[in-house]
């Protein structure tokens, strides 16, 4: 994907790319970074958009990129959005989707029970923030992981996708929570 498209879709806002942490990122995604978009204002969500997901396993011109929202900046933020694009730009066998869950390995933020992430759809974006084409007919996919806890994985595993984002939907979550409870 070209350096900055997603974060292009959150015109607006300022914006600039960071590196990812340190680790063997570079051999599965070379020139990876990850978008910082600043919130608008000072109780807005913090956005981490990657950037070279798409180019290191795109087929026939589609791939995805992935947005966190976190309630502060902080370098964990990037170690996740690196953790994630190394998993999915591994072996075909990892590549995400809609519906997939990822281990953290540690609490989202602080002492949050959420410790896994759920591929899902941009819900608070809308479906002119997933999609992001440009003129050769290429375009990338942009999904959010989202913070879930290993109850909410466990129940996306027996009920079913939908069924855990209608659970998330009727507790009106507020997805940048570090402390929110489990609607399971």
């Amino acid at each position: 994907m070209r350096h900055g498209a997603a974060a292009a879709r959150c015109a607006g806002h300022p914006a600039g790319p960071a590196d990812g942490v340190e680790g063997p990122i570079e051999s599965r995604v070379p020139g990876f970074r990850v978008y910082r978009v600043h919130p608008r204002v000072a109780s807005g969500w913090w956005l981490y958009v990657s950037s070279g997901c798409w180019a290191a396993t795109q087929e026939h011109g589609h791939g995805l990129e992935f947005f966190l929202a976190a309630p502060r900046d902080d370098w964990q933020n990037l170690e996740s959005m690196t953790m994630n694009a190394y998993y999915h730009c591994g072996p075909a066998s990892q590549r995400l989707d809609v519906g997939h869950t990822v281990p953290i390995g540690r609490p989202w933020r602080d002492d949050s029970r959420c410790d896994h992430y759920l591929v899902t759809l941009p819900y608070p974006f809308g479906p002119d923030f997933e999609i992001c084409e440009w003129g050769t007919g290429a375009h990338a996919r942009i999904l959010w992981l989202l913070p879930i806890t290993k109850a909410e994985k466990d129940f996306r595993r027996t009920s079913g996708l939908e069924a855990l984002e209608s659970l998330l939907e009727e507790h009106t979550i507020n997805p940048v929570d570090p402390g929110r409870a489990s609607v399971v």
